[in-house]
């Protein structure tokens, strides 16, 4: 009896793998697609895991304090230097259409007494970026939807305009119904599609070697490093990878698409902000066909 009862208490051998075969770029690559189904991660989020306590919030796993005393060398980047601060988190709603349409239905959700609207001059040329309160339409001032900021493209002889806007990730799903009831937009643009699953052997000993972390590798895959991590389309922490992201109206014509997580966004603060954006960027030369 106690012979069989050592058997059944055997523990299984740990499928494990040793440190060095878990930092494989292959197995990391799948390991992060893993460990971002239920929470999205942001560009910087490896710089900002190894530093900060991370929370999760509207779907994003963000960084929430830092784990060193560095509250001074903020606040001396602040005064005296640039820091820089991810925002990427923030849903981004781009509007194409007519000028002229845009701002008619614009105007139903802001008003000119609470400060800047969206046909302000400064702003309407794409030099400076605008920010004000949105409500629903016709109901001010009542019924706040939340505070947006907004930035038009710069005119390039077309009447037709680009809008991007951006929101919160708690008051986007409210703005974007408004939006799409104040244009008209109800017809779905593009549907997202899944790529159909690879049935070739190759395809599918490259799905094998990601996809099963517990394993080892298999002798006979001879590709080995080579073998490409499948990229898993993650979207964001507010918009389902399977519905639609862009509607048109057949009306007026305005686009409304949900740019979120395809446009990244970056807060620099400080004197040296401008002096670092233009030792960072560079212009590129034009082009004509």
């Amino acid at each position: 009896k106690q012979a069989e009862k050592a058997v059944h208490q055997k523990k299984e051998q740990s499928k494990t793998k040793c440190r060095k075969a878990r930092r494989r770029h292959i197995n990391l690559v799948a390991e992060f697609n893993r460990r971002q189904r239920k929470n999205i991660w942001l560009e910087t989020h490896i710089w900002h895991a190894k530093r900060f306590h991370m929370v999760k919030k509207w779907g994003y796993c963000l960084g929430n304090s830092p784990t060193e005393k560095s509250y001074r060398a903020c606040y001396r980047a602040m005064t005296k230097h640039c820091l820089l601060q991810d925002l990427s988190y923030y849903c981004c709603l781009e509007l194409t259409g007519k000028e002229n349409e845009l701002l008619k239905q614009l105007a139903r959700i802001c008003s000119i007494d609470t400060g800047l609207t969206f046909e302000e001059a400064c702003c309407l040329s794409g030099r400076f970026e605008g920010s004000l309160n949105l409500y629903r339409a016709d109901h001010y001032p009542e019924d706040m939807l939340g505070p947006v900021t907004f930035l038009w493209k710069p005119r390039d002889g077309s009447e037709n305009r680009q809008l991007w806007i951006w929101v919160h990730p708690a008051l986007k799903q409210d703005i974007l119904r408004e939006l799409k009831a104040i244009f008209q937009c109800s017809e779905p643009e593009e549907i997202y599609i899944p790529e159909p699953v690879a049935t070739s052997i190759q395809e599918q000993k490259r799905m094998d070697v990601v996809l099963t972390l517990g394993k080892k590798r298999k002798k006979e895959d001879k590709e080995g490093e080579k073998a490409v991590p499948v990229k898993k389309i993650i979207g964001d922490g507010t918009r389902d990878p399977f519905q639609s992201y862009s509607w048109i109206s057949q009306t007026t014509g305005i686009v409304i698409s949900d740019k979120t997580m395809e446009i990244l966004r970056y807060r620099l603060i400080g004197p040296l902000s401008h002096s670092v954006l233009t030792e960072t960027l560079k212009a590129a030369s034009l082009q004509t066909v």
